[in-house]
């Protein structure tokens, strides 16, 4: 195994065209681990040094990518994972599934050896079935590093069946009724409601624009989000690039000419990952159009015969009503 580190955004430019190709190989392949995330992400935050390690084989073949960044803390230099914390919901080490044994000591022998550069590796959002979790911890331990592994966070998800009877039965008989009562009501009260996913008939600048509206809107935790320039920058670039690799669902519930509800769907690897969502609450909150809109996505995921709705990170009572189960994702502290 040869590795080699990259210290600036080179390691974005060459490693562009073989990024996806390996996650591709990986044992989890999430949008939140591609080239075009991670790229974007740094682009807009760029809060320390980054220190994108990379694996090769013999033939020169890369295997494996650990895309990190060195943190100056006031409580140390914390090496974490490109993306952390906020605005990504998953992350991880990018490694070919054949070599992930190899990748993985080669790793942390080259922690070891560079214990110089850094006081913690603060490793975030790691999907409770990572092979990152199953190998990384121990092999650290055993080379001596104060490790631990903590529950950080959850992201409930959906087993989407085959029909929408079938969803319909996994939730229970109370929340069942409220979901087709709110379908009721909202038809019964407007004649003119409908929803509708941007496609090319759109235009994108416009529909981004629509939806920050909405989604300041919709909670003053988001408002003062978008306050941050940082955010609005992130925001405004990855939406459009999710757009172009054909991975973006942004939708719209509408009451006449209203935009009143909206989500911002990824689907990727046949399964849709509820990345965000806005709401006019102050005229339209007694017509639930948040839950409504959610129905219609769900129902439509599943015409669409995806394998899994996934609401991300949080535990909002919503999501468990809509049929969400816990998934965790997991922190890996090491010094």
């Amino acid at each position: 195994m040869e590795l080699i580190a990259y210290q600036d955004t080179t390691a974005f430019d060459e490693l562009q065209n073989d990024w996806n190709t390996l996650l591709s190989r990986a044992p989890i392949n999430n949008i939140f681990y591609t080239w075009e995330w991670h790229s974007t992400w740094w682009d807009a935050y760029q809060p320390g040094q980054i220190w994108v390690i990379t694996c090769y084989d013999d033939d020169k073949k890369l295997v494996g990518i650990a895309p990190l960044f060195i943190a100056d803390t006031e409580n140390g230099r914390y090496v974490r994972i490109i993306g952390c914390v906020d605005v990504t919901d998953y992350l991880d080490f990018i490694v070919d599934a054949d070599y992930a044994d190899t990748v993985y000591e080669a790793f942390a022998d080259y922690f070891i050896e560079n214990r110089d550069k850094f006081d913690v590796l603060d490793l975030c959002n790691i999907p409770q079935e990572s092979v990152t979790l199953k190998l990384l911890p121990e092999l650290l331990k055993n080379k001596g590093l104060d490790t631990s592994v903590e529950q950080q966070e959850v992201c409930p998800i959906i087993e989407l069946p085959d029909d929408w009877a079938g969803y319909l039965s996994k939730l229970d008989k109370k929340q069942r009724h409220e979901v087709r009562r709110k379908l009721r009501r909202i038809h019964g009260t407007q004649s003119d409601v409908d929803w509708y996913i941007v496609n090319g008939k759109h235009d994108l600048d416009n529909e981004i624009a629509s939806f920050m509206q909405l989604m300041a809107a919709s909670d003053p935790e988001k408002a003062e989000f978008l306050q941050d320039e940082q955010n609005v920058t992130f925001f405004k670039n990855i939406v459009p690039k999710i757009h172009d690799a054909g991975w973006l669902q942004m939708n719209f519930l509408t009451v006449g000419e209203e935009r009143v509800a909206a989500y911002i769907n990824f689907i990727y690897d046949n399964r849709v990952l509820v990345y965000n969502s806005g709401l006019n609450h102050e005229e339209y909150g007694k017509l639930s159009p948040g839950i409504v809109l959610l129905a219609y996505n769900i129902q439509h995921a599943i015409e669409e015969g995806y394998s899994l709705y996934d609401f991300l990170r949080g535990d909002e009572v919503y999501k468990y009503r809509m049929g969400g189960e816990d998934t965790a994702v997991m922190n890996i502290t090491s010094k």
